[in-house]
């Protein structure tokens, strides 16, 4: 497999003003791509060079913490800006906007879950909307660049969106103020793609 590190879809500026250009720019520029050039050197030293990041997440359980970190932290950026767009926030579309109102009882009650996990996952993690193996969705979170599709995970499923609550993603403009940058997220989740996600997950 030819791993490649994700350019942005839109420019570093162009969340603004729910997330800065500059967060974005060190965000995607370093924190992503030193996880990207680190996950490269360490699956070339085992059988598992080639294979799809699915495949590593399969049996995490085997294999060296290296690949978790940094494994984990290339794939979940990745999904991370696919997620946010400058034309996205409202209601979610689709059949995932239908499976939210099912699952949860409104968009509300499941934004208000979702906040809720992001908020209180302690130190570094992730919040996520996963499809899980009952073809339910569910709200979680994992710590460090952890995530669903790991064996090892708390909360197995099929991300479907997912918001990174590490420092790096949100101290220059929310320093300490973790629940702002959990609400601004809102303005800016791009539902078309997850309701793609959410497609490919149930077929």
């Amino acid at each position: 497999m030819d791993y490649k590190f994700p350019e942005l879809p839109y420019s570093y500026d162009a969340l603004e003003p729910y997330i800065d250009r500059m967060t974005m720019e060190i965000h995607h520029s370093k924190h992503h791509k030193t996880y990207y050039d680190k996950f490269l050197a360490a699956v070339g030293t085992t059988e598992y060079s080639g294979k799809s990041l699915e495949e590593i997440f399969a049996n995490m359980s085997r294999l060296p913490a290296a690949l978790r970190n940094h494994g984990g932290g290339l794939y979940n950026h990745s999904l991370f800006w696919e997620i946010l767009s400058p034309k996205g926030g409202g209601p979610a579309i689709g059949n995932l906007g239908d499976a939210i109102t099912k699952n949860f009882g409104s968009m509300d009650e499941f934004k208000s879950k979702f906040s809720d996990a992001a908020a209180n996952r302690f130190g570094s993690g992730w919040a996520w909307l996963c499809l899980n193996k009952d073809g339910k969705l569910c709200v979680c979170s994992s710590p460090n660049q952890d995530n669903p599709l790991m064996d090892i995970s708390e909360c197995p499923g099929t991300p479907i969106l997912g918001l990174d609550v590490w420092e790096h993603a949100y101290y220059l403009k929310y320093q300490n103020r973790r629940p702002e940058y959990i609400s601004a997220f809102w303005n800016i989740v791009n539902w078309e793609k997850a309701n793609e996600n959410f497609e490919k997950a149930i077929r």
